[in-house]
């Protein structure tokens, strides 16, 4: 009987550890979130949330995805087993998007207030807020967990914030209207993507001084997100009303690529081997799946209504 058991357990654990990792993304005009089976490439379910769903992340564990619900003012907690929201928190007016601290905090751009603030997810409580300037949007966090970027699109800069001080210790000047920020795997650059004026600028963190620059060259890039590749070597940008995936080189900020995708890609998610990405093309209501070696699409999976943010649960 014993030997049953153990060998039951070992069965389990092994699913577990093997199991296709599952792609979730916020359909903000449909006010659901859909679960993708990235072994398939299709939606395995859809969970209703809230109104407005945008910004999404995952617990460091696995055990939860998080959510903000703009058009309610709140952060959803979906247990990522039984695919239910299990709670919801206030997170202050308009939460748009936010990044989940090692530590599991989260850090929420509280569009609306001017203001960063920071939660503990597991029992909804208010741990900081710090001011920023006008319309805060993205917020990334370094890898070590010492510092967050938020981003402030009417202010045009990137306020850089020490943790676990809360206090901010560089704003920098960049592009009209920037939109997202992400940090290299060293936490010694950053990256950040201008809206309005459709460019990338490369950061040098500890001096604050902007050491790169790179204009998208078409007038209908509107870029959001913006992600290193694993191997520190391209950078991937969302394209927005361009329709493409701009893919640059990391150290000069070149454009070596530029993949079709559907109509006004926004959010983008790496998969942990790095080989494939991930896009929400919001008026597609669609993902696209690239095979980053080969900078193309493989699949295309229709999701809900303008899919906004995506996050991988592995």
């Amino acid at each position: 009987m014993k030997k049953i058991a153990f060998s039951l357990l070992l069965l389990a654990s092994y699913g577990s550890a093997t199991a296709a990792p599952r792609i979730f993304v916020t359909n903000e005009l449909g006010n659901t979130v859909s679960v993708i089976d990235s072994a398939t490439n299709t939606v395995s379910a859809t969970i209703p949330v809230g109104k407005r769903p945008r910004g999404i992340g995952v617990a460091p564990d696995g055990r939860e995805i998080y959510v903000a619900i703009s058009g309610d003012s709140v952060i959803a907690v979906i247990d990522a087993h039984s695919l239910k929201v299990v709670r919801t928190f206030s997170s202050g007016e308009d939460p748009e998007t936010f990044a989940v601290h090692p530590n599991g905090n989260l850090y929420i751009s509280n569009e609306e207030n001017a203001k960063a603030s920071v939660y503990d997810p597991k029992t909804g409580k208010l741990l900081a807020e710090i001011k920023v300037g006008i319309e805060p949007e993205g917020v990334a966090i370094s890898p070590d967990g010492s510092r967050v970027i938020v981003t402030s699109e009417s202010t045009n800069m990137l306020h850089v914030i020490a943790i676990p001080e809360h206090k901010i210790v560089a704003n920098i000047l960049v592009g009209a209207r920037p939109r997202s920020a992400s940090f290299s795997a060293d936490g010694k650059t950053a990256y950040a993507t201008s809206e309005i004026s459709g460019e990338v600028k490369k950061i040098n963190v500890a001096s604050g001084k902007i050491i790169g620059h790179m204009p998208l060259a078409d007038d209908k890039a509107k870029p959001k997100d913006i992600i290193p590749s694993r191997d520190g070597q391209r950078l991937f940008v969302a394209g927005g009303r361009a329709n493409r995936v701009f893919v640059l080189d990391e150290k000069t900020l070149d454009i070596i690529h530029q993949i079709p995708v559907g109509k006004r890609v926004w959010g983008l998610a790496l998969s942990r081997d790095g080989k494939q990405l991930y896009t929400t093309d919001g008026a597609s209501d669609q993902v696209s799946v690239i095979d980053v070696s080969a900078s193309k699409v493989t699949a295309v999976i229709p999701v809900g209504k303008s899919p906004w943010g995506i996050a991988i649960c592995d």
